[in-house]
């Protein structure tokens, strides 16, 4: 601002002296006074257009938008285009830096595992992540702009929305929903900004299967339970009220234990499993004969054989071939109980004077399987998928009659996937059913010598 009005006064001075000189030529006052006025309006003019003319040069700075260098150097409109250009460049700076925010936030949208989606006031689509497109099935270069409600067209999302009433969530079926394959998804909708909307969506199909589960497991144990239990309060009232012989009470007394054995077989049952679901894994520094294994599940299988069938009939033919010398990593009492389910099973299923057979073998690529093969009826190809499932029977009334749970299989799923091993079940209806489990090769060895 000095240099600005030092250069004007020096400008003026400049002028009149130069029209006072100009004038004193004529040597009349009247002229050099005229003089001295014309050369301070002349310097004046000239002072003005000069200033004009920088002041014109910085405009067009500004709207060439070429910040890289001040448009002058020196003077008032000097000093404004570099502070001008300090201004842009922090500006500059602080809307790159909010640039970088800005993605980050997306970045962290794109990163949920849930749908996000944001709507302007009209309930028009900004943006949404790529778990949002999933969801909807959106398309980022055909539905950006869109209104959601022209792209989401369920009923209870639309009733949903247009009711602006977002305290809860809407449930709703997924795009990739079908009979065979149920997908659920929650949908909620959070006001935010002038009008604006965030529609956040996440898949609880797994929640609903989960709660599902839970009501069958419930539903099942009750029913289990609540039949011998009705069976026992009959006996008891019977034996309360009626007068009995001996060997009636003795056939009623019978059948009463059965009942009890049956209700402490599924408690035991519910226990093993709840242990199994709750424990760490087993480790691999346990190794465990496959010979003595083979042994236990013979001496078990013949027992049993034996007490299923009656006396008029045959028992199985139970065939153990010898296993190879190999030693299994895990813990013992659980690949015991899982092997012996299977054979268990076998027994409980084949008819007496059927064939079961049991045999370990050892797989070129070093892992391990154990099968369990029987003649007996066999399963329909529909069922095989469910078998693992807790108290999930092919057939409800022989499995009450051979004694299971139907936790056996669910059983054997759980300690194999603590032991990485598979289970693969092959059966024909009318031919019989192989039951065959896959051991690791990092969990199978081969039995050491002993000195």
């Amino acid at each position: 601002m000095f240099w600005r009005i030092f250069s004007f006064i020096a400008c003026q001075l400049a002028g009149g002296a130069a029209g006072w000189l100009a004038a004193s030529a004529s040597h009349s006052a009247t002229s050099e006074l005229e003089g001295l006025a014309a050369g301070l309006l002349l310097a004046g003019l000239s002072w003005f257009l000069i200033d004009l003319s920088r002041a014109g040069r910085l405009l067009r700075w500004l709207r060439a938008d070429e910040f890289s260098s001040a448009a002058m150097s020196t003077g008032l409109w000097g000093e404004v285009s570099d502070r001008v250009r300090r201004l842009i460049r922090v500006r500059e700076q602080a809307a790159l830096e909010s640039q970088h925010r800005l993605q980050d936030f997306l970045a962290a949208f794109q990163a949920s595992p849930n749908g996000v989606v944001l709507l302007d006031a009209q309930g028009r689509i900004e943006w949404f992540n790529s778990m949002a497109a999933s969801h909807f099935g959106l398309d980022a270069q055909r539905d950006m702009l869109q209104h959601i409600g022209n792209l989401v067209r369920d009923p209870a999302f639309a009733s949903y929305f247009s009711g602006h009433d977002y305290q809860s969530e809407v449930l709703m079926p997924g795009r990739e929903n079908s009979p065979t394959r149920p997908v659920r998804l929650s949908v909620h909708l959070h006001p935010y900004g002038a009008g604006r909307l965030l529609l956040l969506s996440r898949d609880v199909t797994a929640l609903e299967q989960a709660e599902a589960m839970r009501r069958d497991f419930i539903a099942n144990v009750s029913h289990e339970i609540r039949t011998p239990l009705t069976v026992l309060t009959g006996f008891v009232e019977t034996l309360q009220s009626c007068p009995l012989d001996e060997s009636e009470r003795e056939r009623y007394l019978a059948l009463m234990a059965q009942q009890a054995e049956r209700m402490q077989t599924l408690v035991s049952d519910l226990l093993t499993l709840s242990r199994l679901e709750g424990s760490p894994p087993p480790g691999d520094s346990d190794w465990v004969s496959v010979a003595a294994l083979t042994a236990q599940l013979e001496q078990d299988g013949r027992a049993l054989s034996a007490v299923l069938s009656p006396a008029s009939e045959p028992v199985h033919r139970l065939l153990f071939e010898a296993p190879p010398a190999l030693q299994i990593a895990g813990a013992p009492t659980e690949l015991a109980s899982a092997m012996s389910n299977l054979v268990g099973n076998a027994i409980r299923y084949t008819p007496a004077g059927g064939e079961i057979g049991v045999r370990t073998v050892l797989l070129p690529d070093g892992r391990a399987e154990f099968s369990v093969s029987d003649t007996g009826p066999g399963i329909a190809p529909e069922h095989l998928p469910r078998l693992t499932e807790r108290f999930y029977r092919v057939d409800h009334s022989r499995s009450r009659d051979t004694g299971g749970t139907g936790l056996g299989l669910a059983i054997v799923k759980h300690v194999l996937q603590r032991h990485g091993a598979q289970l693969r079940i092959e059966s024909k209806p009318g031919v019989g059913s192989t039951f065959i489990i896959t051991f690791p090769a990092g969990r199978v060895r081969a039995q050491p010598d002993r000195a």
